[in-house]
């Protein structure tokens, strides 16, 4: 089976854009593989974190737990008052959320541990069914969480940004857009949108004979962009 060291060799080989990146970046990091007992709390950090810069996320996070006590399990967050989920910084909406993951997680209805046996169509279509979960928090977990290496995910602003700023795109590609563009990059098109995120946050060396994204039009102003978390 390849790692994301594999995959981002084999990107680097593929097209000089990536080649570029990957002497920049170096190859993939994804951190180390959380364990099945630790998805709960994986797709609760990952609600925590739609929609918010990275310290803000972490924040919130650090704040919950603190709230829940110190194990995050499903029974934990079911025991506590809804006031105190409110007061860690979730938004009513995030609250529910959790507290609808913590319930079907616990009652049964929504098995974690069988999702890494399921197509990435099936962990889509389960998480989903979650309140609150869409599909960038489906894509996030099977990047981070199950460690697929071939996820593409067009929803993540700052994917989009990162292809098109890398590719030098006259204009950041639409997810619809976005969609077809990752194909030449399958089976690894996770580590693309790794080196993606890389390129909102530090402005990489262009490859030889390839002219940068700021070399044909303005900067665009996201500061932190690759950090903005969606559903």
């Amino acid at each position: 089976m390849a790692t994301p060291h594999d995959a981002s060799h084999h990107l680097a080989d593929t097209h000089p854009v990536l080649a570029g990146l990957v002497d920049r970046f170096g190859p993939c990091r994804l951190g180390t593989k959380p364990a099945a007992s630790q998805r709960f709390e994986t797709l609760a950090n990952a609600i925590v974190s739609q929609q918010l810069a990275g310290a803000a996320a972490n924040t919130i996070w650090r704040r919950l737990v603190a709230a829940v006590g110190p194990v995050f399990t499903p029974a934990a967050v079911c025991a506590t008052a809804p006031d105190a989920l409110r007061a860690a910084g979730l938004s009513a909406a995030k609250a529910a959320s959790i507290v609808d993951l913590a319930q079907r997680v616990q009652s049964g209805a929504l098995d974690l541990s069988t999702l890494g046996r399921l197509p990435d169509e099936r962990v889509t279509e389960t998480l989903t069914q979650v309140r609150g979960i869409g599909p960038w928090t489906a894509d996030m977990f099977m990047i981070f969480a199950l460690r697929r290496l071939d996820v593409w995910p067009t929803g993540d602003l700052g994917v989009r940004v990162g292809f098109g700023r890398a590719f030098s795109l006259p204009e950041t590609p639409t997810a619809i857009q976005l969609a077809p563009l990752g194909d030449p990059f399958r089976p690894y098109r996770s580590v693309l949108a790794w080196y993606c995120w890389r390129a909102v946050e530090v402005r990489p060396k262009p490859a030889p004979g390839v002219r940068s994204a700021a070399d044909v039009q303005p900067a665009v102003a996201v500061a932190k962009v690759s950090k903005t978390r969606q559903k």
